[in-house]
């Protein structure tokens, strides 16, 4: 049985989405894991908080593909279980839906080349912007190059923004995407309608 193949069951069966294998050098084999996520549903409440993968959760896990890689056979020397972390990869179409009106990096397999009409650099391949869903289907990124504002700077209300551009893709253009690792050190702030 292939490596993918055991992870993914093994994951699976206990209640987990596989987000991610990685082999290192030295024989490290790196399994990062997921909550599983469903859509919300319309008219239902929502969950209060956003629930994370804990240290029993990837103790649980671990534990579990240790077993299941030694009736294999498959050769690794240390095994690492973890959560995605601010950076996790957007594998599927499941991914995105997730994690639209997120700020997200995306590779192309491809430079844009004439495609770009002048708009970027043609060989650009990465970006950085807010994803959002096409009316007509399909996502989209969404950014400005204006340059950020450094912290205690005043912005003139004069100056006029930086236009918004937009990037239209398929998840078969796309080498990689995964959030932005964007931290917040002021915390969060409190979301409409909650009392704080």
């Amino acid at each position: 049985m292939a490596l993918q193949q055991i992870v993914e069951q093994t994951v699976a069966g206990l209640g987990y989405d596989l987000v991610e294998i990685e082999r290192s050098a030295g024989g490290l084999l790196r399994i990062t894991i997921d909550l599983v996520w469903s859509a919300p549903v319309e008219g239902a409440e929502a969950l209060q908080a956003e629930q994370f993968i804990t240290v029993e959760d990837c103790e649980k896990v671990t534990r579990q593909l240790q077993f299941a890689l030694e009736v294999e056979g498959v050769d690794y020397r240390r095994l690492e279980v973890s959560s995605p972390g601010i950076d996790r990869l957007l594998r599927n179409e499941q991914d995105f839906t997730r994690f639209e009106g997120e700020v997200i990096d995306i590779t192309l397999k491809e430079p844009l080349g004439a495609a770009a009409g002048g708009q970027v650099a043609a060989n650009r391949k990465k970006f950085r912007g807010t994803l959002e869903s096409v009316p007509t289907g399909g996502w989209q990124i969404v950014w400005s190059d204006a340059p950020p504002v450094k912290p205690g700077q005043r912005v003139s209300k004069k100056r006029v923004p930086a236009p918004l551009q937009a990037l239209a893709f398929t998840l078969d253009e796309l080498r990689e995407a995964r959030l932005a690792p964007i931290v917040d050190f002021k915390g969060r702030s409190a979301k409409p309608g909650s009392v704080g």
